[in-house]
C-alpha cells in the first residue's frame, strides 16, 4: 500500500474517536501534563545536588539562564538562600514528592482514560461490523469462511482498538516527553542539546527501512491466525463425522501444519521487528556517550555548565531518547493493526446488496397467489442456477419441489423469501414486485423450516419464540402442543428453561425438527418454506414430524421441498426441476401417468423401499 493509501486507511480508523471529543481532549491534558512532570522531575537533580554540596541552589551555568529562571519560578518560591543546609535539602526534597505525586496522578489519569477510550472504541467497532455482517446477504456468507468471520470480529478488532487507542497515546505521549524534555535541555544549554540530538535521525532510519516489510508479514500473520480458527471451528462442528471416520491423527496433521505455518511466519515477522530495538539501543548508547565527553569538557574545562547542571541535562536526555525511540517505531508498531484494518474494513465494505427500495411498503400478507415472471438466477456470472422460471401459485395452495440434487431446488425458494434477488425476470406477490416490499414485513410473514435444523445456546422457550419478543409462555407452550413437542419438553430437567447445548446437541433429531416446527406455528405465518428433513429420523421420530408438518400446513400458501415424495401426494402443486429448469408440473397422480423424472424418482424411492 503507497504511503497515501496508509494515511487514508489511519485517518479512517482515527474516525472511530468521533464522539469522544471530551474524553480525548482530558487524556491529551493528562499525557501533557505527564510528560511535563516526568521531565522536571530529574531538573531536580540540580537544586539537590548543588544543596548538597554546599553550591547555589539554582545555578546552572553560564548559558543557563532559562533553566535558571524556572526554577526560580519553581524551587525558588519553596527554598531560600538563608535557610540551612539541611532545612534546604528538606525542602527541595519534599518539592520533587510533590513533583512525583503530580506525575503519577496525571500518569493515572492518562492510563484511566486511554483504556476507557479504548473500550469505548471496540464496543462501537464491533458493534458496526456485527451489524453489518447481519445486514450482508447469504452470497458473502456463501464464499467466506466462518473462521475468518469469527477471527476478525474479535482479534482484527482487538488490533484495529489498539491502533485507534493505544498507538495514539502512546504517540501522543512520546511527542510531548519529545518536546517536554527538548525545550528544558535548550533551557539548560543549547550547546549540549544540538550534541543530544545527532544520533535522532539514525534511530528513525531504522525502524523506517523495515516498515513496508512488516506490513506484508503482519498481514500474512493474521491471515494464517484466521485459518486456524476457521480449521478449529470447522472440526468442532463436524466433529461426528472426524470420529466416525476415525480421522483424528488426520486432524491433528493437518491442524499442526497450519500452526507450524504461523508459528514460522510470526517468528520471521518478530525477527526483523526484535532487530530493530538493539539497533536503535546501540545508536542511543553512542548519543549518550557522545554526550559524556562533550559535556565533560564543558563542565571541567570550559566552566560552562555546573556538575549538577551536567548530571541533570543526562538525566532528562534519558527521557528523550525513549520517547524518540518509541515514535521512531511507531510506523512498524502500528502495522499489526493497519493490517487489521485492513481486514476489518473489508467486512464494512462489502455491499449489502439486498436492500430495502425508497418508499418500499409492508407486507401484511397473500391474498391472491405469487408468480414467477422469466425467474433467471446465478452465483456466478455465466452460470445459471435456475432459467425460464414460468409459475403461479395461488393463496393457500402447496406447492412441492423435487428433482436430483443441484436442480435449483433450495434457490428458488430463497428467492421467495428474499435471500436472493433474482438476475432476470421477476417475482410478485399479489401483483406487486417483491423488491417493493420491505424485507423486515416480508420475512416477518414466512415461516421456515430448514433441512439443518437451528437452535441456539439458549433456553427451549426461547428458542420456540427466536424473533417473537412480545411472545407470551402460554403462545410458546401452545405451539409446542401443535407441533407435538410439549410431552419431551416437560420431561428436559428444567421443562422450558432448559438451555440446549449449541446447535441443540441434547436434543434427538427429531426432537429438534420439531422445536424449529413450534418456532414456525408460533410466528403463525401466512407463507411457510418447508425443507422437509425426516429422511435421517427413526420411524416413530419421523412420524411425529409429520403430524406436526400437517398441523403447520393448514391455510398457509408453502412451498416444500420433498425428499421423500411419499410425502408430497397430496400437494396442490408438484414441480419437477432439472438443471435448473421446471421440467414438468401437475398432482402426483398426473405426474405417475406420464412417463417422465417425476415417475423415475417415484419408482426408485418405491423399489428402495
Amino acid at each position: 500500500m503507497s504511503v497515501r493509501g496508509e494515511a487514508r486507511l489511519y485517518w479512517r480508523v482515527l474516525r472511530y474517536l468521533g464522539g469522544y471529543e471530551g474524553l480525548l481532549a482530558l487524556a491529551i491534558l493528562a499525557t501533557m501534563g505527564f510528560a511535563f512532570f516526568d521531565a522536571f522531575s530529574l531538573v531536580m537533580l540540580i537544586p539537590f545536588l548543588n544543596a548538597l554540596f554546599g553550591d547555589a541552589p539554582l545555578e546552572v551555568g553560564s548559558d543557563g539562564s532559562g533553566m535558571e529562571w524556572l526554577l526560580a519560578q519553581t524551587v525558588g518560591r519553596v527554598v531560600t538562600p538563608d535557610m540551612t543546609p539541611q532545612d534546604l535539602l528538606l525542602g527541595i526534597i519534599l518539592f520533587m514528592l510533590g513533583v512525583f505525586a503530580l506525575k503519577n496522578l496525571c500518569d493515572f489519569l492518562k492510563r484511566y482514560l486511554v483504556s476507557r477510550l479504548e473500550q469505548s472504541v471496540t464496543r462501537d467497532l464491533r458493534n458496526e461490523v456485527y451489524g453489518h455482517l447481519l445486514d450482508l446477504d447469504l452470497r458473502f456468507f456463501g464464499r467466506t469462511r466462518a473462521g475468518q468471520v469469527i477471527s476478525r470480529l474479535t482479534g482484527d478488532a482487538d488490533l484495529l482498538r489498539s491502533l485507534v487507542t493505544r498507538n495514539v497515546a502512546l504517540a501522543l505521549t512520546a511527542v510531548f516527553r519529545v518536546i517536554a524534555a527538548t525545550a528544558i535541555l535548550l533551557s539548560i544549554s543549547v550547546e549540549l542539546t544540538l550534541v543530544s540530538l545527532i544520533v535522532l535521525p539514525g534511530i528513525f532510519l531504522v525502524w523506517g527501512r523495515v516498515v513496508r516489510r512488516l506490513r506484508r508479514g503482519d498481514r500474512r500473520v493474521l491471515n494464517l491466525s484466521g485459518e486456524v480458527s476457521s480449521h478449529i471451528q470447522e472440526t468442532v462442528s463436524g466433529i461426528r463425522l472426524v470420529k466416525a471416520a476415525a480421522a483424528e491423527d488426520a486432524e491433528r496433521r493437518r491442524f499442526g501444519a497450519l500452526t507450524q505455518d504461523y508459528f514460522r511466519t510470526y517468528l520471521r515477522n518478530e525477527k526483523l521487528r526484535a532487530a530493530t530495538g538493539p539497533l536503535s539501543e546501540m545508536l542511543a548508547a553512542l548519543g549518550t556517550l557522545l554526550l559524556l565527553w562533550y559535556g565533560s569538557r564543558m563542565v571541567l574545562v570550559d566552566g560552562a555548565l555546573t556538575g549538577a547542571a551536567f548530571i541533570g541535562f543526562l538525566g532528562v536526555s534519558m527521557q528523550l531518547y525513549s520517547p524518540a525511540k518509541e515514535l521512531s517505531r511507531l510506523p512498524a508498531t502500528i502495522q499489526p493493526g493497519l493490517a487489521a484494518a485492513e481486514r476489518v474494513f473489508e467486512f464494512l465494505d462489502a455491499p449489502i446488496e439486498i436492500t430495502d427500495t425508497p418508499g418500499a411498503r409492508p407486507f401484511t400478507g397473500l391474498a391472491d397467489g405469487i408468480r414467477f415472471e422469466s425467474v433467471e438466477f446465478h452465483y456466478v456470472e455465466g452460470e445459471p442456477v435456475l432459467r425460464d422460471i414460468d409459475l403461479e401459485v395461488a393463496a393457500g395452495e402447496v406447492v412441492a419441489l423435487v428433482g436430483p440434487s443441484g436442480s435449483g431446488k433450495t434457490t428458488l425458494v430463497d428467492l421467495v423469501a428474499r435471500f436472493y434477488d433474482p438476475t432476470g425476470g421477476r417475482i410478485t406477490f399479489d401483483g406487486v414486485d417483491l423488491r417493493e416490499y420491505g424485507i423486515a414485513s416480508l420475512r416477518s410473514n414466512l415461516g421456515i423450516v430448514t433441512q439443518e435444523t437451528v437452535l441456539f445456546h439458549d433456553t427451549v422457550r426461547a428458542n420456540i419464540a427466536y424473533g417473537m419478543g412480545d411472545a407470551s409462555d402460554a403462545d410458546v407452550e401452545r405451539a409446542a402442543r401443535a407441533a407435538h413437542a410439549h410431552d419431551f419438553i416437560r420431561a428436559l430437567p428444567e421443562s422450558y428453561g432448559t438451555v440446549l447445548g449449541e446447535r441443540g446437541t441434547r436434543l434427538s433429531g427429531g426432537q429438534r425438527q420439531r422445536i424449529a416446527i413450534a418456532r414456525a406455528i408460533l410466528r403463525d405465518p401466512p407463507i411457510l418454506i418447508f425443507d422437509e428433513a425426516t429422511s435421517a429420523l427413526d420411524s416413530e421420530s419421523e412420524r411425529l414430524v409429520q403430524v406436526a408438518v400437517a398441523e403447520l400446513l393448514q391455510g398457509r400458501t408453502v412451498f416444500v421441498i420433498a425428499h421423500r415424495l411419499s410425502t408430497i401426494q397430496h400437494a396442490d402443486q408438484i414441480l419437477v426441476l432439472r438443471e435448473g429448469r421446471i421440467v414438468d408440473t401437475g398432482r402426483h397422480d398426473e405426474l405417475i401417468a406420464r412417463d417422465g423424472t417425476y415417475r423415475y424418482l417415484y419408482e426408485l424411492q418405491t423399489s428402495e423401499a
